[in-house]
């Protein structure tokens, strides 16, 4: 299934599971979400579960805060990335804080689900990727699936977490099919995972890069180069080991994302593996990345994203020290 309707049916599972589950956001009711992954579940659950609010995102994420201290368990819909910004004073300042605030009495199961990335040639605030202000932002978990089985999974399991849980989906994603097995998770909410297996150099990402590395890895295999590939899945926390053990095998990484590269998931990636595996490095973690710019307008999309050219002139850079 495509990963919209694995979100879906993960969505209408956690609902089932638990009536203090409570969905809320622009448009997820009657309409269903503008990428439909909410559709039915009004119908399903009835109005007083499946919230249509006031287009006001701090009103969202506030409400929601006040729901969790209630015993509910809300999921917020952020409509697209760049509208997140007006909730960013709720999300960094209050939600994230407060269960430290009650040194751990008073816990926050709130998920914000955002739709992030680009590959959809939307406009303006349509195509961000802002999710290393809130993996910086101590109190919150950052997650981001590749597939619709870990999309599946993931919603679950950050539902069921009493911690706030961002939850960032590839808009770009959305509607390619894959797999998805319905009776358990391969992995836990904040496992990394090696994706495909190699020997010459890794390659490193999350959510919608994951399908341009496999894709990089597989025009490298043809030209006789054996490339591992490693999806983080989760950025805060990060699962280190998995992918420490891949470059301490290969002796050459890089990280791939769509978001700037300056201060992104990659430099700190980076920094952490040469913490970490400095002496098995072969040469230095190098990073593919969106420009330092503004996300441009949607003609010039495939300029500015990274993809499999991209990543393989970076491997052949990391082979040339």
């Amino acid at each position: 299934m495509p990963m919209v309707r694995a979100l879906n049916a993960g969505l209408k599972k956690a609902m089932a599971d638990d009536p203090k589950v409570l969905l809320m956001g622009e448009d997820v009711g009657t309409l269903g979400g503008v990428f439909r992954v909410t559709e039915g579940l009004k119908t399903e659950f009835g109005p007083k579960r499946v919230l249509d609010t006031p287009l006001a995102e701090s009103g969202i994420v506030g409400t929601a805060i006040g729901l969790a201290m209630r015993g509910y368990r809300p999921i917020c819909e952020i409509q697209f990335d760049g509208f997140i910004y007006p909730g960013f004073d709720q999300i960094t300042s209050q939600l994230a804080k407060i269960t430290n605030r009650h040194r751990g009495a008073q816990a926050m199961p709130v998920v914000i689900r955002v739709p992030y990335g680009g590959h959809i040639g939307a406009v303006e605030h349509h195509q961000e990727s802002p999710e290393t202000l809130f993996a910086h932002t101590a109190g919150l978990r950052v997650v981001s699936p590749s597939t619709p089985n870990d999309a599946y999974w993931m919603i679950q399991q950050a539902v069921a977490s009493n911690d706030p849980v961002m939850f960032f989906e590839p808009k770009g994603r959305y509607w390619p099919k894959g797999e998805v097995d319905l009776d358990a998770p391969a992995v836990g909410l904040h496992d990394s995972r090696v994706v495909r297996a190699g020997t010459d150099a890794t390659l490193i990402g999350y959510g919608p890069m994951v399908s341009v590395l496999l894709a990089a890895a597989g025009v490298a295999a043809e030209e006789g180069r054996s490339l591992e590939v490693v999806d983080v899945r989760s950025l805060s926390p990060v699962d280190w080991d998995p992918i420490v053990a891949s470059v301490e095998k290969t002796g050459r990484a890089i990280v791939a994302h769509e978001a700037s590269g300056f201060l992104g998931m990659g430099a700190e990636i980076a920094a952490q593996l040469t913490e970490r595996a400095f002496y098995s490095l072969e040469a230095p973690v190098l990073r593919v990345t969106g420009f330092d710019i503004p996300f441009p307008a949607a003609r010039l999309e495939k300029l500015h994203l990274p993809d499999a050219d991209r990543v393989l002139e970076a491997v052949d850079r990391a082979f040339a020290y």
